[in-house]
């Protein structure tokens, strides 16, 4: 992902977390992070040919853990793999970065985005009550250790970063 990019996930963000969408100034910071010898985040799009953003990730990394910030796949594209091949560049990073475990968070009414990580072999470790705000709702906080026996390399929709 890079700064061009930030407007289409804007609307892409807004149309699938309207009630805790990132903002601009989020994505920046996150990006100012991803450039140079000190980057600590990686964040790819995924695209149609025709150059529509469909879908986006983020992972941040410290020491040896990793974190995935965001993962979104457009509704249309919902389905498709997408969400898998989005997941397995952020594992690529998570080894790059030699991250020996990877979190994330999850909305614990979210069932489709849970059984994606667990088919990578996360697990639930706790809750994080009240989480998502304004809405007040779960999360659910899990676990993946070794991110390198995960990465499953599927091929299909371009992604970049």
């Amino acid at each position: 992902m890079r700064w061009w990019d930030i407007d289409p996930v804007l609307e892409l963000e807004r149309d699938l977390f309207p009630e805790d969408a990132w903002s601009r100034g989020m994505f920046w910071s996150e990006l100012a992070h991803s450039r140079g010898a000190e980057a600590n985040r990686r964040y790819v799009v995924a695209e149609t040919a025709d150059g529509r953003i469909v879908g986006y990730a983020g992972l941040a990394s410290a020491g040896e853990l990793a974190d995935v910030q965001t993962i979104a796949v457009a509704r249309d594209h919902q389905g498709t793999g997408l969400g898998s091949r989005l997941l397995t560049e952020l594992l690529r990073a998570a080894g790059a970065f030699e991250c020996a475990e990877v979190m994330l968070e999850c909305r614990v009414d979210n069932v489709r985005a849970q059984k994606l990580y667990e088919r990578f072999g996360f697990e639930a470790i706790g809750f994080r009550r009240g989480y998502y705000q304004p809405g007040n709702v779960d999360a659910l906080v899990m676990r993946l250790t070794d991110p390198s026996t995960s990465v499953n390399g599927v091929q299909g929709t371009e992604t970049h970063g």
